[in-house]
């Protein structure tokens, strides 16, 4: 009998483990000048699915905003030295020559959420010019860390 209990103890042990979510961890983003999309979009594809806040603490240019696209607004935040940088989408050919990839670039821009969309169309939409968003007005659209 005293077995068959404390088998059923640590069967309820067990479980709760597996009923009660995991600590909450965080991913920090200090700075990323972004870089090919392909494993951009394959972090943030596992970091959605581990349900881990993403803390933005500077610059994350180019492919990193990828970010916003991918995990819930819900699950982003901001510093102070956050800042994020958007331009169009490009390759580069074998011979090193860059040209502007214009379908892509809509897809991007369609995917970013909406307040983060009408920014971007409101200074001209994606191109090759880098746009900032940062201090107040990125403030006003995602939250600051607590």
């Amino acid at each position: 009998m005293r077995t068959a209990v404390l088998k059923t103890m640590f069967l309820a042990a067990a479980l709760c483990g597996l009923v009660l979510p995991p600590a909450q961890a965080e991913i920090r983003i200090l700075g990323s000048q972004g870089g090919q999309v392909g494993p951009f979009l394959d972090l943030f594809e596992r970091v959605r699915a581990s349900g881990e806040r993403v803390v933005i603490d500077g610059p994350c240019l180019s492919a990193c905003t990828l970010v916003l696209s991918m995990v819930p607004i819900d699950r982003i935040c901001v510093t102070r030295r956050a800042i994020l940088g958007f331009h169009a989408a490009r390759s580069i050919d074998p011979r090193g020559r860059i040209y502007a990839e214009p379908e892509a670039s809509e897809l991007v821009l369609e995917a970013y959420p909406y307040a983060v969309r009408g920014w971007i169309r409101n200074r001209g939409g994606l191109t090759s010019r880098l746009l900032l968003l940062r201090g107040r007005e990125l403030a006003a659209i995602y939250p600051f860390c607590r």
